[in-house]
């Protein structure tokens, strides 16, 4: 991983807080904002005739991989899970082979913008909480954005003083403890520009206190063939 900010989601987010996360995934589920852009996506995924909703799903950021444990449930082929956080990767890895998933999931450490060469194009493109995680955002949505061949679904802070309050007071803590890692609130219009530049519209739009759930489709995609991706 080339950038500080990446050395510092693999510090903060440890295997302490990986398994953490991911007992709470298996007691509860996914997190509200998480559930609110899963069904915000499959409401924008046409069903293909072989009953199927897409073929492959890029989750980057994932996590302990709550989108795609769900989303392979639920009519999705194939996952690929890009995170920077090793502990993440083994979590999401355990509860992978535990659904048995095991071979329809394949996992990327590092950072978007540096392996996004090496990642294929996929139906559909989450980053949940991922862009406030990230320094540059234009680079990160941007390519992000081109991997996307239909859909687009994000989760990221609303714009608001109270948001960047809270956000200022975490990066305080964590420059006191001596973290390379900071939070961000990028504007959602620069967000939505960005998009809006690689061809995508957006189809939808939820607010919490503290969210946005967006999820954006590509105007000129061919739905009628669905794509293999091998």
């Amino acid at each position: 991983m080339s950038c500080a900010q990446c050395e510092g989601i693999d510090q903060l987010f440890d295997s302490k807080r990986a398994r953490r996360q991911l007992a709470k995934f298996r007691r509860k589920g996914a997190d509200r904002t998480t559930r609110m852009l899963i069904e915000d996506v499959q409401a924008a995924m046409p069903q293909r005739s072989d009953g199927n909703l897409a073929s492959l799903l890029l989750d980057v950021g994932a996590g302990v991989g709550a989108i795609h444990h769900t989303l392979l449930e639920r009519g999705v082929e194939r996952a690929v899970h890009v995170d920077a956080s090793s502990a993440y990767l083994r979590s999401a890895r355990e509860e992978t082979e535990r659904r048995g998933h095991a071979t329809r999931v394949e996992f990327v450490q590092g950072d978007l913008v540096d392996v996004a060469d090496h990642v294929p194009t996929a139906d559909i493109v989450t980053l949940d909480r991922v862009i406030c995680c990230y320094h540059d955002m234009q680079r990160l949505v941007s390519r992000s954005g081109e991997k996307a061949r239909l859909i687009y679904g994000a989760v990221y802070p609303r714009e608001g003083w109270w948001t960047r309050l809270v956000v200022d007071a975490e990066n305080i803590f964590f420059r006191l403890r001596g973290s390379p890692f900071r939070t961000f609130v990028h504007s959602p219009n620069e967000i939505d520009s960005v998009l809006m530049g690689q061809g995508l519209r957006r189809r939808s739009l939820r607010r919490t206190v503290g969210w946005e759930v967006v999820v954006y489709t590509r105007t000129n995609a061919d739905d009628s063939q669905p794509r293999v991706y091998r």
